[in-house]
């Protein structure tokens, strides 16, 4: 029998409840969220009825090939992960990566998020 996490490990992680995952909710965050942009990412904030929040990422073509655009998602989302119990709550968070996304390392993602979020008092 496996023991379970100690509390502080569960709150770092990034279960499936805490992702968009329909269209519905991505086209809701897109139509009435709230848009902060940076060189290299867009966020869109947008609250929701919940008692967390979620993520939603979206990587187009333009960023690279799979490989590159994977990457790209894994950063963003480890990000959230590390970052989420900052982030105000019930909130829904979109971050559309833009072109140039695929050149960054996880701490030039991490420390652009973080100072727009800081900018605009999200976290």
């Amino acid at each position: 029998m496996v023991a379970s996490a100690p509390l502080s490990k569960k709150r770092f992680s990034l279960r499936r409840h805490e992702r968009l995952r329909r269209r519905k909710d991505y086209e809701l965050a897109f139509r009435h969220g709230s848009r902060r942009h940076t060189q290299n990412f867009t966020i869109i904030l947008r609250p929701n009825a919940l008692k967390f929040s979620r993520l939603g990422v979206t990587v187009g073509k333009k960023v690279g090939n799979a490989v590159k655009r994977n990457r790209v998602k894994r950063c963003l989302r480890e990000f959230f992960r590390l970052h989420k119990h900052k982030l105000p709550p019930s909130h829904d968070v979109v971050i559309v990566a833009k072109k140039d996304a695929a050149t960054l390392a996880y701490h030039d993602v991490r420390e652009e998020l973080a100072a727009v979020l800081i900018r605009n008092n999200c976290i």
